[in-house]
């Protein structure tokens, strides 16, 4: 993998290892000579994971839409900020950039991208590996109602499967290198379940 989109806050969250883990997130990257894009804040998370590549030298793409760049949130320090216009031309855009996508804590920005990622690879119109760095078990409760989806009959264990989880950085990473896409379609039939 040449290039990770990370999806994140735009806020630091209560616990202090959020901050902690998504600058050594970005400084793995840097240190693996994996390209950041991310949304092109200065703010929260957001701006924690990038100053966390570009302290160790690594390369940073911020995509950010016009509307928030006039808020004045554009980090001064990327190698590349690409403006667009809308919320869904960003994502678009930073799909486009990357190999692998992987979800750090978040509200309900991060879980929109998040989803909306996992269901294009869900519907076959990318492969691209899709993680959460699951800090401290942020994701946990998230996690469990994945599984309930499993267990009735909305998800396919197969697509499921498709989320790489790990609390790891490194253990995460090494997941989305050996990742194979399922072949399979994303519809259950009554029968299957």
């Amino acid at each position: 993998m040449k290039s990770i989109t990370v999806f994140c806050g735009s806020s630091f969250g209560s616990e202090d290892i959020y901050r902690a883990k998504a600058a050594m997130l970005g400084q793995t990257l840097a240190q693996h000579q994996i390209q950041l894009v991310y949304g092109g804040a200065n703010v929260g998370l957001m701006g924690a994971v990038a100053d966390g590549a570009l302290n160790a030298g690594g390369k940073v793409i911020g995509v950010l839409p016009h509307f928030l760049q006039t808020k004045e949130i554009a980090h001064k320090r990327l190698t590349d900020l690409i403006l667009v216009e809308s919320m869904h031309e960003r994502k678009t855009r930073m799909n486009e950039l990357c190999d692998g996508v992987i979800v750090l804590p978040g509200g309900y920005g991060t879980l929109e991208e998040f989803f909306e990622m996992i269901t294009w690879a869900q519907l076959g119109l990318h492969k691209k590996p899709i993680g959460i760095l699951n800090i401290d078990g942020f994701y946990d409760d998230l996690i469990r109602m994945v599984e309930t989806m499993v267990a009735k009959g909305f998800l396919k264990q197969i697509n499921h499967d498709m989320l790489l989880i790990s609390d790891s950085i490194d253990g995460l990473l090494e997941m989305m290198q050996n990742y194979q896409a399922p072949t399979v379609g994303k519809w259950i039939s009554k029968d299957e379940m």
